[in-house]
């Protein structure tokens, strides 16, 4: 019996890796959102952050210095409890979601069979913080953008939830490696184009998960509050929506956790549709390297396909305008969610009379 199989040795094993975990995307998310302001100022045709370090990349953590040493500001009528705790709720419930998310063959935090279950929880568990911190501001701004919030969230959660049913039924599992494992091999393997295979059929599988990859990039906009539906903090109408009354550490920490949530949709649409840490090519020149450096190949892959969906959230919130509330709701209601109905039924139906008639391809 190894140390690490003692309960100390799987305890420092596992803070190990969730302190790991934490501190590679907070990292990641520094830069992220640097390319973030990067590509707007592209769009627009100007330089954005240049000036703090080398190109600007520096410039994260001077506003994360600055936040840090600004005055925590609660204003008078707020209820102090609620309102300095929900920032806490969010940005931990934010990283709590990476516990299940597995960044290269065999490195996850934690491995559970319902880790979509899990997902799902987090996810739904996400809204109370953002709820919380616009009631506890005792102002009429940040109670509607919470109310706003929490309308957006919920009916958006939804369609992610049948669209990520139409993967499950894909790949017979809900453990998040198993789906990954399911696609490997290659492009031609990935759930978008219909997990596999060869035929007609397989192309039927396709027709359908294409669109549900498109309304699931399109959910998780909605789900994260990223324009075109920031509605929540429209400024336009509610002056920054339900973070209007918060200021230093408190507010960095609501700002930590919505970019910490988009980063994990990024992954998510990843490991669903394209394959997780699997190449785009086969890789039997892995099979004769140390299983280390495969895994570090797969977090390579996986580590690209997040920092392009991450420029494709950025390229929609600079060239997309801002829908009407009345639009967003109907996006989410009339359109998205009977479609992924369908997008279930259909994709239930190949399974059960396509080939191997449900014992899959």
């Amino acid at each position: 019996m190894t140390f690490w199989a003692t309960p100390v040795g799987w305890t420092i094993m596992t803070v190990g890796q969730i302190l790991a975990v934490t501190v590679g995307v907070l990292i990641s998310l520094a830069f992220l959102l640097l390319a973030d302001r990067k590509i707007w100022a592209g769009v627009q045709l100007r330089k954005g952050p240049n000036t703090v370090g080398p190109f600007g990349l520096m410039q994260s953590f001077a506003d994360f210095l600055k936040f840090v040493l600004k005055e925590v500001i609660i204003p008078a009528g707020a209820d102090k409890f609620v309102f300095l705790f929900a920032p806490i709720l969010s940005f931990t419930l934010a990283f709590g979601a990476w516990a299940a998310i597995p960044l290269a063959p065999g490195w996850v935090v934690s491995n559970i069979n319902v880790g979509v279950l899990y997902l799902f929880a987090i996810s739904s568990l996400g809204v109370y913080g953002i709820i919380m911190g616009g009631w506890a501001s005792n102002s009429k701004y940040p109670f509607l953008g919470g109310l706003r919030s929490a309308a957006q969230m919920v009916s958006y959660e939804v369609s992610i939830g049948f669209i990520i049913v139409t993967v499950i039924l894909l790949a017979g599992s809900m453990n998040l490696q198993a789906i990954v494992a399911e696609q490997d091999g290659g492009f031609w393997n990935w759930n978008v184009l219909g997990g596999g295979g060869q035929g007609i059929w397989h192309l039927l599988a396709a027709i359908v998960m294409i669109p549900m990859m498109v309304m699931f990039f399109i959910s998780a906009l909605a789900e994260t509050n990223r324009p075109p539906f920031d509605l929540p903090e429209a400024e336009s109408e509610l002056v920054a929506g339900y973070q209007v009354e918060y200021s230093s550490t408190p507010y960095l920490l609501f700002m930590i956790g919505e970019y910490a949530n988009i980063v994990l949709m990024c992954a998510l649409i990843s490991i669903l549709f394209f394959g997780g840490w699997s190449a785009p090519w086969p890789t039997p020149y892995l099979a004769h390297v140390p299983a280390t450096l495969a895994s570090f190949h797969g977090l390579i892959i996986f580590m690209i396909k997040i920092v392009f969906w991450f420029f494709m959230f950025a390229m929609v919130k600079s060239i997309v305008p801002r829908y009407r509330y009345d639009q967003l709701m109907r996006l989410g209601w009339k359109v998205l969610l009977p479609t992924s109905l369908v997008g279930v039924v259909a994709i239930a139906a190949w399974r059960v009379f396509g080939p191997g008639h449900g014992a899959g391809a």
